[in-house]
C-alpha cells in the first residue's frame, strides 16, 4: 500500500501527453514546440524490434538535454522483456518526469519499477519519488485490479484506461470500439473511482483514435471531464489544442465559482450555512469545491505563464 507523502502532491496537473516514436529524433523536436503539456517518447510500440537500442540511446539523449523545457515521459517495453531494465537504467536522470509501463497488471510490478526508480535516484543523487510511474491500464486484469496498481506506490499518477481502437484493451476485453464511446463507459467510470480511491493524483485516459474526427475528440473529451478525467493522451499534434481547451477551466465557470464563495462568504458572516446563488441553494461543501477549482485554475495558469 501506498504511504502518504510529498510526492502525492508535488507534481504539475497536465492536460495533455502527446505520444512521440523515440525513434523519430525529428518528431521529438517538433513534439517540444506543440501545445501539449508534456510528452511520452514511445519506446514500446511505435519502435520496431530491431530499433530498439538506437531509439532508447536517442530518448535517453533529448530527456537528458530538453527534459528541463517541457515534462517528458518515457514509454518503456513491457516489464516481460529484458528491454523494459535496459530502458529504464539509459533514461533514468533528473530531467525525467516519468515512465509509462505498459501491460502491467500487478502491485508488484508496479513496486518492482518503483525499486528500480528509487536507485537510480540514489545513485544520480535525485530526490526520492521525483520520478513518476504511469501504469498503463489496457488488459482485463488491469482494469479489475487498478486500485491495487495505483496504490502500490505513491510514484503513481496520471493513469486510465487506454481504450483506443483495435488496442489491447479491446482484444483483452472483447468489446468494439465506437467515436462515442458508450461501449468503454463503464470501464472507464469505475477505473476512475479506483484511481480517486487510491490517491493517484491527475487521472487521464487514451485514446481518440479517429484523427481526422476532431469534433468527436471534443464530444469524448467533454464526457470525459464530466465524469471526473483531468486530461488526456493524444496521438497527433492536432488533437493537442482540442484537448487543452477542453480540460481548462472557462472563464465562465471561474465567474460562476467566485461568485459562489463569495455568497458562501456573506452567508457564513451573516451566521448561515447556505445560501441561495443564481436560483440554486448552495451550502460549505459547494463552495469548498469551487474554491478548489479556483486554486486549481490560478497554479495552472501560473505554471504556465
Amino acid at each position: 500500500m501506498a504511504e502518504p507523502g510529498s510526492t502525492r502532491g508535488t507534481l504539475p496537473r497536465l492536460r495533455s501527453l502527446l505520444f512521440v516514436p523515440g525513434s523519430r529524433a525529428d518528431w521529438l523536436e517538433k513534439g517540444m514546440s506543440s501545445p501539449a503539456d508534456g510528452l511520452v517518447l514511445d519506446l514500446e510500440d511505435a519502435v520496431t524490434l530491431d530499433a530498439k537500442a538506437e531509439a532508447r540511446q536517442v530518448v535517453a539523449d533529448f530527456v537528458a538535454h530538453r527534459g528541463a523545457d517541457k515534462p517528458l515521459f518515457v514509454r518503456i517495453n513491457e516489464l516481460s522483456r529484458r528491454d523494459a531494465l535496459d530502458d529504464l537504467l539509459a533514461v533514468g536522470n533528473e530531467n525525467l518526469a516519468g515512465v509509462m509501463v505498459p501491460k502491467i497488471e500487478s502491485a508488484f510490478e508496479v513496486q518492482f519499477v518503483d525499486k528500480i526508480l528509487s536507485w537510480i535516484e540514489t545513485e544520480q543523487d535525485i530526490p526520492h519519488g521525483k520520478i513518476r510511474i504511469i501504469p498503463v491500464i489496457e488488459t482485463a486484469r488491469a482494469v479489475k485490479f487498478a486500485f491495487e496498481l495505483a496504490d502500490a506506490s505513491p510514484r503513481t499518477a496520471y493513469m486510465g484506461p487506454a481504450c483506443g481502437q483495435g488496442g489491447d484493451m479491446e482484444r483483452a476485453i472483447g468489446y468494439r470500439w465506437t467515436t462515442a464511446g458508450t461501449e468503454s463507459a463503464a470501464y472507464r467510470a469505475n477505473t476512475l473511482i479506483d484511481l480517486r480511491a487510491a490517491g493517484a493524483p491527475n487521472p487521464m485516459l487514451g485514446i481518440f483514435t479517429d484523427i481526422a474526427d476532431l469534433e468527436g475528440l471534443r464530444a469524448f473529451a467533454e464526457h470525459t471531464r464530466t465524469i471526473g478525467y483531468e486530461g488526456m493522451v493524444a496521438i497527433h499534434p492536432s488533437q493537442v489544442p482540442v484537448i487543452n481547451e477542453v480540460f481548462s477551466q472557462t472563464e465562465e465557470e471561474l465567474e460562476y465559482y467566485q461568485g459562489l464563495v463569495a455568497a458562501m462568504d456573506a452567508a457564513e458572516r451573516a451566521g448561515q450555512a447556505a445560501a441561495t446563488y443564481r436560483g440554486q441553494m448552495v451550502d460549505i461543501a459547494m463552495a469548498t469545491t469551487a474554491q478548489q477549482r479556483l486554486d486549481a485554475a490560478a497554479a495552472e495558469r501560473g505554471a504556465r505563464s
